[in-house]
């Protein structure tokens, strides 16, 4: 749903939710946290305040349903959905995407 002329104002410019679900080891469909979401998301934060990021929050999320492609991260409100493997990748999003208002491509998901 697009926002309204009328909807307060957004509390934060950039939310990103990052996967940190934990499926038993051998699951089918593995899990973002056993590809190292947890420790990424970690960088993340620390990174965001490295680059002077305001009005950004980096949230652990539970399952988004997307662990097979992950770990993965949604930004909203573009709700843009990026795989993020490396400290490399945390920065290029957070510097292209967040500080830069640009899409990372070769981090993007597909469509669901």
């Amino acid at each position: 749903m697009p926002r309204l002329d009328s909807d307060p104002a957004l509390y934060f410019d950039a939310h990103l939710f990052v996967c940190c679900n934990r499926r038993p080891d051998g699951h089918k469909r593995g899990s973002c946290a056993a590809k190292g979401s947890e420790a990424l998301r970690d960088y993340m934060k620390v990174r965001a305040k490295e680059l002077g990021i305001a009005r950004l929050r980096v949230n652990m999320a539970g399952c988004l349903d997307r662990c097979e492609l992950g770990p993965c991260v949604v930004i909203y409100p573009e709700g843009v959905w990026y795989k993020i493997e490396t400290r490399a990748d945390v920065d290029a999003v957070l510097e292209t995407h967040v500080r830069d208002g640009k899409r990372v491509d070769h981090l993007l998901l597909p469509a669901g």
